[in-house]
């Protein structure tokens, strides 16, 4: 059946998640600047930019900007 999850995936893809929230700007760079393809290049400045914008709004919600 396609579309099915199993939960050994979920977990692992929620683990890829927690580590790709920790990294920094210069390691999202880094990914970017190795990637082996241009979808790879997009897919890592996307991850980049969206935690990016995480951090950022809880900066100005916290008003430390």
């Amino acid at each position: 059946m396609m579309g099915v999850v199993n939960l050994l995936d979920i977990n692992r893809y929620h683990e890829i998640y927690k580590e790709m929230k920790e990294l920094t700007p210069d390691d999202t760079f880094q990914l970017v600047l190795h990637a082996k393809s241009k979808d790879e290049q997009d897919f890592f400045a996307m991850v980049g930019d969206f935690f990016l914008q995480r951090r950022q709004k809880k900066l100005i919600e916290k008003k430390a900007y």
